[in-house]
């Protein structure tokens, strides 16, 4: 059985990479951060899994290690 998909919101995106909404926004619009979904007329989230894993990609590459 798979774990149920859980969304954060961007609050909890910011606080999890440190980095600013416009940088957050400006990586997604270049490719480079897990897009958002939308879960309202003006409201949007993020898939948890997806967060963890780019922040673990992040981790290993400054590390030098392989992901």
């Amino acid at each position: 059985m798979t774990a149920p998909t859980k969304l954060v919101r961007l609050s909890e995106v910011l606080t999890r990479t440190g980095y600013s909404r416009a940088w957050i926004y400006k990586l997604i619009a270049q490719g480079r951060f897990p897009p958002s979904v939308k879960i309202g007329s003006r409201s949007i989230a993020f898939i948890e899994s997806e967060i963890d894993e780019w922040i673990n990609r992040r981790i290993a590459e400054s590390r030098g290690e392989a992901a």
